[in-house]
């Protein structure tokens, strides 16, 4: 029984260590992976895999607004968007070695960038009491979230809105494509037609047949007359 009870005080422990292992390293194949779609699905797993950490943390309404809304929308977009890009790996490897140093520039810049934010960094002295009693009794989960969102935060809620609209635009936009080959109708020639151009009257007899009909060449009138003279010298 002591067995048991040890085993079972450590399993928080043991599923936070799996599922933080598990994040880390998808992540990290997110951003090192060569095909997009590969990139996709190894960030459908570490959205699946934070959503575990966010039910060990007992913020279960964040975990399933991750599954369902990130995992079962956005992810999905974006990999829809990658499979209709129809990207040229070849073609996209070719300016690898020319923008290296502007990449590697840029990621040092960042990197400087994060190390001043986090140089500022200090917890508070009211922090572990926090932590030990995040949730409010007299509240719920939900009712608690509503109120960040809607009430403190709620410009950086709708500027965050604004940036997946954007991004859903820019991703619209890539895959719409025009194509010239196909023959689309224009009602306004349509109706602006004139009738001679396109209808033929045709005089047909009775007991004819449907040959009449199926005739792709006009008549030709024979103009040549009947009883022609010979030519006798020029003269």
């Amino acid at each position: 029984m002591v067995l048991f009870a040890a085993i079972a005080s450590a399993l928080p422990a043991i599923a936070f260590w799996v599922l933080a292992t598990i994040l880390v390293a998808s992540a990290a194949m997110v951003v090192s992976a060569r095909n997009p779609v590969h990139a996709v699905l190894f960030l459908i797993l570490a959205f699946f895999n934070a959503a575990g950490l966010f039910l060990l943390a007992g913020a279960e309404f964040l975990a399933l607004i991750l599954v369902i809304v990130y995992v079962g929308a956005v992810a999905v977009l974006f990999l829809f968007v990658v499979m209709m890009l129809d990207i040229d790996f070849t073609r996209l490897r070719e300016g690898f070695q020319r923008y290296a140093p502007v990449g590697a520039a840029v990621g040092l810049l960042l990197l400087f960038e994060l190390g001043v934010v986090l140089s500022g960094w200090r917890v508070a002295s009211a922090a572990p009491g926090l932590r030990a009693a995040p949730i409010v009794a007299t509240m719920t989960n939900t009712e608690q979230l509503g109120t960040l969102l809607y009430t403190h935060y709620v410009l950086l809620f709708q500027a965050a809105g604004l940036v997946l609209l954007v991004a859903m635009i820019g991703a619209i936009v890539l895959t719409h494509r025009e194509n010239t080959a196909t023959r689309r109708q224009s009602v306004a020639k349509q109706v602006s037609r004139d009738p001679s151009a396109t209808l033929v009257l045709m005089d047909v007899p009775i007991g004819a047949g449907a040959s009449e009909f199926l005739r792709t060449e006009p008549v030709v009138a024979d103009t040549k007359p009947a009883h022609e003279p010979a030519n006798h010298g020029g003269h």
